[in-house]
């Protein structure tokens, strides 16, 4: 097979598997290995965590192009285009360069089934094999792998980063990776290898010690959010203490204050070197797409974020509710969900706003049979997010926020229709 346009490729991959029956990395493993193990000719900055590793990622990633690096980023999921997936100094990749590595993994992927004739990638294996041949094609100096879900058995576990990152441990994938906390996190510190230094964040004091063992069995240097590097709150934004520097930044999200000084943690781990003033630039130029993403649009103004779990959730709506307060109008809330996760628990956090429910055509998509009695009693629901998007934004004053939440695949939705607009 050769494929001609992405779309072709792109049907292909969400025509594979989601899952092996079996949860390890033989499959990847080996079809890097017919690659030539790309993965081992670029240093990689590894990052994991419940939430906040794709923003940590992009700002890591700006970090090292403003220390004038080549730089690979490979995040999930897209929200605009399927490219986003896979970037070079912080464009997406070309059409003609994500055909060309594609044809070159499933040449592999054929050659291999000449010797195996069931042997096949499911598709994040196939979108991890893409991206490591394009950073090593490309020459990058560094490329910032964000896992997919978990980290011991992630895709993406198939190198030996410089650094490793954990950004928070929270409830989420539980079906996949828990169905404990202590689960999920013995499954995130599969990221901490021996010797490499490893970056922490949030971790519950619950759950520190299964990390601690792990870093303490790999002989990796440590180093944690509030002991070794801090995030102030000051009336102007954020102080970030880090390795005996202070950076200041304006008056973000808490969150992704956070995950910034993780960002900057990690970058004093490598043999480079950025002015204050320089990092500072390079993170407060950072866009990360979908997350806290503020949009004027159409006379309506727009907060949106992925969250899809209480953790991120609980850190999202305190914010979304000030904004909404300076504006001096209402919190209008437009969310959407996937069936697989905690819907009661989520939206038990919107209870008290004014929420219109959609869905997506999507098959993971919640529909309205799935939300709990409560939930379909106490919020309208319309299934044509189309329309559910008209209603909010008819109903929205000037003073008002409309949120945008529950899901990336809805913030992307969001986003491709307001652009149409």
């Amino acid at each position: 097979m050769k494929f001609r346009t992405v779309n072709e490729l792109t049907a292909y991959l969400y025509h594979l598997p989601r899952l092996h029956e079996k949860s390890d990395l033989t499959y990847v493993k080996r079809v890097l290995k017919a690659l030539g193990d790309p993965q081992d000719k670029v240093k990689c900055c590894h990052i994991t965590g419940t939430n906040g590793k794709g923003s940590t990622a992009y700002y890591l990633n700006n970090l090292l192009q403003k220390a004038g690096q080549q730089t690979g980023l490979f995040v999930s999921p897209f929200i605009i285009r399927f490219n986003e997936r896979i970037q070079l100094n912080g464009q997406a990749i070309a059409d003609e360069d994500l055909l060309e590595v594609a044809n070159e993994v499933e040449a592999a992927v054929g050659h291999l089934r000449e010797e195996e004739a069931d042997f096949a990638l499911v598709t994040f294996e196939y979108e991890v094999a893409m991206a490591f041949l394009f950073f090593a094609k490309q020459k990058c100096d560094y490329a910032v792998i964000e896992v997919g879900i978990g980290a011991e058995h992630d895709k993406t576990n198939v190198m030996t980063p410089v650094v490793s990152l954990i950004t928070t441990i929270g409830l989420d994938h539980e079906q996949i990776i828990g169905p404990t906390l202590a689960d999920i996190a013995k499954e995130k510190s599969g990221i901490i290898k021996p010797a490499v230094p490893v970056i922490l964040g949030d971790i519950p004091a619950s759950v520190k010690g299964i990390v601690e063992e792990k870093i303490t069995k790999s002989a990796s240097p440590s180093y944690w959010l509030g002991r070794d590097f801090q995030v102030k709150e000051e009336k102007a934004g954020y102080e970030l203490a880090v390795a005996g520097q202070n950076y200041q930044l304006p008056a973000w999200p808490r969150p992704e204050a956070k995950d910034a000084a993780m960002a900057l943690a990690a970058f004093t781990f490598l043999p480079l070197t950025l002015s204050e003033k320089a990092a500072e630039a390079a993170l407060t130029q950072t866009t990360v797409p979908g997350r806290y993403q503020r949009l004027e649009k159409a006379g309506c103004s727009f907060l949106l974020d992925g969250a899809h779990n209480v953790q991120a959730g609980s850190e999202l709506l305190p914010y979304a509710r000030r904004l909404a307060k300076d504006k001096g109008g209402r919190l209008l809330v437009l969310a959407g969900m996937m069936k697989d996760k905690d819907l009661s628990d989520f939206l038990t956090l919107l209870k008290n706003e004014k929420v219109t429910l959609t869905s997506l055509a999507y098959p993971r998509a919640a529909k309205k049979a799935d939300f709990p009695a409560w939930v379909q009693e106490k919020f309208a629901y319309e299934g044509d997010l189309g329309q559910a998007l008209n209603q909010v934004m008819t109903e929205a004053g000037d003073r008002d926020l409309i949120l945008v939440t529950g899901s990336f695949y809805l913030v992307s939705a969001v986003l491709q229709f307001l652009q149409s607009a």
